[in-house]
């Protein structure tokens, strides 16, 4: 196996097992462990977020990414949608599915988390209607639903679904621990 000069990164091995025989001054900290939000930080990132992009296997295998209003309970990310959708068809064939929040505008404004998630499909109309004025209550500021509005979203339930997903990995970042050094 050959060996690496000091200082000379654009040599330096490309394999995991190599890395034993890198000088000291090759092995930094990872970049990406500067960046991740402590359990905290993402906690109040998805709280505050509005949107998240929900991606799926579509029928002929490419990704199917969707921005969608969400409601976040217990450590998971509640949706609501049309049992009907494209999104749900691809929910029932691979369950699987992966999220994104994020926020910035600017390279060094970036924050985010992407969430590797399993989806759980509910159809009990209690539950979607509880979802139903749990996220019309959020997206209005807190609001609480009339009964005019409870009416019309008790009618809409039929027709609609809530989905659980349950997180199985998550990668954060925020741009801003970086400093301005890229």
């Amino acid at each position: 196996m050959p060996r690496y000069a000091a200082g000379t990164a654009a040599e330096a091995p490309t394999r995991f097992s190599d890395r034993a025989s890198l000088p000291r001054t090759l092995l930094r900290v990872s970049r990406r462990a500067e960046i991740q939000l402590a359990p905290d930080e993402q906690r109040g990132l998805i709280e505050s977020e509005r949107i998240v992009v929900v991606s799926t296997i579509g029928p002929r295998g490419w990704p199917h990414s969707m921005p969608l209003w969400y409601v976040p309970r217990d450590g998971a990310i509640w949706i609501y949608t049309y049992a009907k959708s494209q999104k749900i068809r691809n929910l029932e064939r691979d369950p699987r599915a992966t999220l994104i929040v994020e926020t910035g505008h600017e390279y060094h404004e970036l924050r985010g988390a992407e969430i590797e998630a399993e989806a759980e499909i509910h159809r009990d109309i209690d539950t979607v209607f509880d979802l139903a004025k749990e996220l019309t209550a959020r997206y209005a500021g807190g609001a609480e639903v009339d009964e005019e509005q409870a009416e019309a979203l008790r009618a809409q339930a039929r027709k609609r679904v809530a989905i659980r997903f349950e997180p199985k990995r998550v990668a954060t970042w925020d741009h801003r621990k970086l400093g301005g050094r890229y």
